[in-house]
């Protein structure tokens, strides 16, 4: 089969740095199943993999966290799916990757493929779904529906992948007021159609515009990027005993700052469940499938942003140079797999 991946990391971006290579096609065993990867989502975590995280000797790293695919095989003990299943995942950061014809994933942390989108629309869905998901629900113990009216949830760059389906979650699933962050013209506009109720501007004081809005001390803050930077204004809107999350890889905390509140820090990373494959893996089963039924009924609208052409280097490459370059407006898809 043919993938895409790498030999040694590179922290510059070049050209090469990702490269077609020709590789046997895996055997699914136990829970596995064997998928042809029809349409992938490039996410950060493939361009901070790339930079840091380089392969045993001799070996090839194939980067991906999102696909959508059909079932071609499966395990002696896998039951939830059957060959000729359409499936949409964000996989395991622990195995190989998604840029290739074919993938092993475990089925529990797989589910059915919405109806009614394309497969382009759908691959920009599972990884930052469930990262969403996780972090409202499980880290942040937001309660659904009128439970949590009057509350409210900041989030700073959201017009990312993660910010733009944690928006629409909260507004379709909690009574949260939703608070966003964005800094240009085009991702204050795309955070506004995701549902924000108000847009603050992160690239100026929080603070005044904050206080602006009329709205009382912030009860939820999912902070997506540059929480380093952002970390002390933030902790001033929070009220005392709120929730702070995050998702990224920021320096030095100053943690100290949310002591005098009570508020309560919790790290969200999609890849834990699968990654010490927990008592509770199933459960990405289970978020997936609900995505996939808001999906299908148009309760939810796919984050995609750009589809920049087939599975190949050459689009790879480009892609990592979005999001490097911190312009990325939504989910960046590439499909079909180039087999030759």
């Amino acid at each position: 089969m043919r993938a895409y991946g790498y030999k040694q990391a590179s922290e510059t971006l070049t050209e090469n740095a990702i490269q077609a290579i020709n590789m046997a096609t895996p055997v699914p065993a136990g829970r596995d199943l064997l998928v042809r990867v029809l349409a992938v989502s490039v996410n950060p975590v493939d361009t901070k993999i790339r930079r840091s995280v380089s392969p045993p000797a001799d070996e090839i790293k194939i980067l991906g966290w999102d696909a959508v695919g059909i079932v071609e095989s499966t395990g002696s003990d896998a039951s939830l799916f059957k060959k000729g299943d359409k499936v949409f995942y964000a996989g395991d950061i622990s195995r190989s990757g998604t840029n290739a014809e074919y993938q092993l994933v475990d089925e529990r942390i797989v589910a059915l493929a919405p109806e009614g989108l394309s497969d382009v629309e759908s691959a920009a869905m599972p990884l930052t779904s469930l990262t969403a998901w996780e972090l409202l629900f499980d880290r942040l113990e937001v309660a659904r529906g009128e439970e949590s009216k009057d509350k409210v949830l900041l989030v700073t760059g959201a017009a990312g992948g993660v910010g733009s389906i944690l928006i629409q979650l909260a507004r379709k699933l909690t009574g949260l007021t939703v608070v966003a962050t964005a800094s240009r013209p085009e991702t204050k506009e795309w955070v506004s159609k995701m549902g924000a109720h108000h847009v603050l501007d992160h690239s100026q004081p929080l603070a005044p515009q904050y206080e602006a809005l009329s709205l009382e001390g912030v009860d939820y803050v999912a902070s997506l990027t540059h929480t380093q930077t952002h970390i002390a204004a933030l902790a001033d809107l929070m009220k005392p005993q709120s929730k702070f999350g995050l998702i990224d890889d920021p320096g030095p905390l100053d943690i100290g700052l949310l002591k005098r509140k009570s508020i309560s820090l919790h790290w969200e990373f999609m890849y834990t469940r699968s990654l010490f494959n927990t008592s509770d893996i199933l459960k990405q089963h289970e978020i997936l499938s609900n995505v996939s039924k808001m999906l299908t009924a148009g309760e939810l609208q796919t984050t995609l942003g750009q589809h920049l052409g087939p599975v190949n280097a050459a689009n790879l490459f480009r892609a990592h140079q979005i999001l490097e370059s911190g312009s990325a407006i939504g989910k960046l898809i590439l499909a079909p797999v180039e087999t030759e």
